[in-house]
């Protein structure tokens, strides 16, 4: 196989996966309330599970038990007070670090970083609607989509080759200007204030923060992918890490901003 076909040897599986994923998604957050909770709860409750399958790869009792807690605790948790919530969607931390035998910091970061990304995304559907989670999804989905084809295309130097050796500085600038895009097109559309840009490559860049750590635990872990549930992408861990990010990043900012910006 050339080296120009091994470097596209994906893109089709990807493309079809990937499709798929957009199509349902798109119909999640388009239902939103009751349909869209359920969503982000499996889809969180099996994140865990990956993760725990890789940090314990030996005790698939544990990793089903842990990621069926966090599936529960990330549904309810948007059915309750704010300050009810928040100890259920601790608790899954909590309780995990009690059960593994190593990795435990990592179990405990990431576990809270999933949950509370779940919770934000719900949080923005129901309290913001349609509109403005679309954006968050395309403000990710711009960031990884043009920084893969931006990254094969110009190559040039690699982000941190020893952690991510597919990830160039072409790719990750590229999802910036991708992420700049959208963020434009709601201002125009939405009627937002400009500062809505620099929030979209803000959320673009702790995107990027959420991926290359994911990627950073796998080298660690000595693992390629976190799971095999996608074809052509890995997991869900793998997938939405980016999301992951942008959501936990939009959850601690938004209160600061009065998002959305010059509206309302």
């Amino acid at each position: 196989m050339s080296a120009v076909n091994e470097k596209w040897s994906d893109l089709a599986v990807r493309l079809a996966s990937g499709g798929a994923m957009v199509l349902i998604g798109l119909w999640g957050v388009w239902a939103g309330e009751h349909v869209f909770h359920a969503m982000v709860a499996i889809i969180c409750g099996l994140m865990i599970w990956e993760l725990v399958r890789m940090l314990q790869p030996a005790d698939a009792g544990v990793a089903a038990q842990l990621g069926l807690l966090a599936a529960s605790a990330t549904g309810a948790s948007i059915y309750l007070p704010v300050g009810f919530a928040l100890p259920i969607l601790l608790a899954p931390a909590m309780v995990g670090f009690g059960q593994l035998k190593s990795y435990r910091a990592i179990y405990m970061i990431f576990t809270v970083m999933v949950l509370l990304a779940g919770f934000g995304m719900m949080s923005v559907r129901d309290d913001l609607g349609f509109q403005w989670m679309l954006w968050l999804v395309l403000v990710v989905v711009a960031t990884d989509v043009v920084g893969y084809f931006a990254g094969r295309l110009i190559g040039g130097p690699k982000f941190w080759p020893r952690v991510s050796p597919k990830k160039t500085w072409a790719g990750t600038v590229f999802g910036w200007i991708g992420a700049a895009a959208v963020g434009g097109y709601f201002v125009v559309t939405a009627g937002a204030g400009p500062q809505l840009i620099g929030i979209s490559v803000a959320l673009s860049m702790a995107s990027q923060m959420g991926d290359i750590s994911e990627s950073a635990i796998k080298r660690r872990l000595g693992v390629k992918d976190s799971s095999n549930l996608i074809p052509g992408h890995g997991g869900l861990l793998d997938r939405f890490d980016g999301m992951l990010g942008a959501s936990v990043f939009l959850l601690i900012i938004g209160p600061f901003i009065s998002f959305p910006p010059g509206i309302g």
